[in-house]
């Protein structure tokens, strides 16, 4: 029977419904008063299937929780096979959690391989900008050629990101992020090419950073620059850390002032780490554990490469010799005990190498393997290392060439140096590989061709073929014959709308180890 109570209370929760499901009423609304995707989208972690969707919420990045309630919000997501959005291939909701920073992981999968598809994000009648992301081809499928990017170490005061729109600009399979997204202090002066004072560039909000809150803002103020908003939304990245994500030259659970306990900068990391997967493009098996991240991960495009991402921090043991530049390699660096990797992960990389499925074994990480003698001046050390690099463990990197003496056409790519670098890699006096170091996006500044002394490193260092110190980042264009880097570099970074342009190209071509530079 209907009644007059009956009839009004229907005909309210009717009315409920339409207004909520009525887009004009919807658009009107919104949850924020500022808008929410200021940081921008990003994507990650390719598969032949899908890949990672990035967002964070924050309306006001440097205020309490970034201007969001204290609570779990509701994000769409949408991906496209256009740019239009005609064909909605995948979508859902996800939870933007206050526990992660209000940051949105989503792992999309079931697409189709190889091809490019388009995303966006929505919460309440606030949309994101468009982002595009590419899927791989099926593992072990024939795949002819390769093309991606190498980039890295980005201090915010050093320059601008003019590298970042180019990349954005490029048409690269995907990016391969060395790490040093960000850098934990500001510099209190900086010295122009006659050493003497010049304004900074552009200013750090915080000295340094140490908690949780520091580096949750230090983030947002590296992702709210445009041009790396538009790399990000127009390339699929792999993204891995370095050292200035958590202190500079830190391993393991050592600072790098000694007088501060481990137990004490564990906190520290830990806190970088949550704000490092909350600004990533990573999945959620890389969620940290404490102050632990598990990045090493392996990516397979096709039958043509194999990227190896590696953690060179995580496991590391403490720097020989105190870290010191300029001395004459202790007894520590000969330690038949140290590490870079770890056991584990050195296993991993082990049994990936022994894989027999791909044309090319790529190693991206991110301190140099080729142990250079810096020496540039008569009254300096006969031997100089870098020792924290790879050339201050020698064990464990005697054990990581003698493993690649093994390997078909192996290729390292490296950061960490704000230089760009080509050269052999050496078992003895055999070569077994070839490494390519990649510069910097703004750390070091505007640069030139050639720090004084390159002359003398290149003489002193014949497995050395290539050194440039200018900004930038590298192009990797690959086939079943061959595999080469361009070195791609700014004119200048201290003022926006640098000029583009190729250094120069470390060719290699398939079989025993070689190295061209063209």
């Amino acid at each position: 029977m209907i009644t007059r109570r009956s009839l009004i209370r229907t005909t309210a929760v009717g009315a409920a419904a339409a207004t909520l499901s009525a887009p004009a009423i919807l658009s009107a609304q919104s949850w924020f008063a500022e808008y929410p995707f200021k940081l921008g989208v990003a994507s990650g972690d390719p598969a032949s299937d899908g890949f990672v969707l990035w967002t964070r919420l924050a309306p006001d990045p440097f205020g309490q929780h970034a201007g969001v309630p204290m609570s779990a919000l509701p994000v769409d997501w949408e991906v496209a096979e256009d740019d239009r959005f005609r064909t909605i291939a995948a979508k859902g909701t996800e939870l933007a959690r206050p526990e992660l920073g209000h940051s949105v992981h989503v792992e999309v999968a079931g697409l189709k391989p190889d091809r490019p598809y388009w995303y966006r994000f929505t919460v309440g009648s606030d949309r994101s900008l468009t982002g595009r992301a590419r899927t791989l081809p099926v593992a072990g499928t024939p795949v002819g050629q390769l093309r991606f990017g190498v980039c890295g170490c980005q201090h915010y005061e050093s320059g601008f990101y003019t590298a970042y729109r180019d990349i954005a600009e490029d048409d690269l399979a995907f990016v391969f992020h060395y790490g040093d997204f960000m850098y934990e202090y500001a510099y209190d002066y900086n010295y122009g090419p006659d050493r003497l004072p010049v304004p900074k560039v552009r200013e750090h909000r915080l000295r340094e950073v140490v908690s949780l809150t520091d580096y949750r803002q230090h983030y947002a103020q590296y992702l709210l620059d445009l041009d790396l908003q538009a790399a990000r939304s127009s390339q699929v990245f792999l993204s891995t850390f370095d050292d200035h994500e958590v202190q500079n030259n830190w391993v393991d659970d050592f600072a790098q002032d000694p007088s501060i306990p481990p137990e004490v900068f564990a906190l520290r990391r830990q806190a970088a780490m949550q704000a490092w997967y909350e600004n990533m493009p990573v999945r959620r098996s890389m969620i940290p554990r404490g102050e632990l991240i598990l990045a090493n991960r392996r990516i397979a495009f096709g039958d043509l490469a194999a990227i190896n991402l590696l953690d060179t921090r995580s496991f590391r043991t403490n720097q020989p010799c105190d870290d010191k530049w300029g001395v004459e390699p202790c007894e520590a660096v000969f330690d038949k005990n140290a590490q870079v990797l770890g056991a584990a992960q050195e296993k991993w990389l082990d049994d990936n190498l022994g894989r027999k499925d791909a044309r090319w074994n790529c190693i991206a990480q991110q301190i140099m393997m080729m142990p250079l003698n810096r020496r540039t001046d008569d009254d300096q050390p006969e031997l100089m290392y870098n020792l924290d690099s790879w050339a201050g463990y020698a064990a464990p990197r005697e054990r990581l060439m003698a493993r690649l003496a093994k390997v078909d056409n192996a290729v390292v790519l490296t950061g960490d140096e704000h230089q760009n670098y080509a050269g052999l890699l050496m078992s003895g006096e055999k070569p077994v590989g070839v490494e390519c170091v990649v510069t910097s996006v703004s750390s070091g500044g505007d640069g030139q061709d050639q720090r004084p002394g390159s002359d003398r490193i290149l003489a002193e260092n014949p497995q050395l073929r290539f050194i440039n110190d200018q900004r930038g980042y590298g192009v990797c264009s690959v086939t079943p014959e061959s595999w080469r880097t361009d070195f791609m570099v700014l004119d200048q970074v201290s003022s926006r709308g640098g000029t583009l342009s190729r250094r120069a190209s470390a060719e290699i071509a398939a079989g025993p180890a070689n190295l061209s530079i063209v």
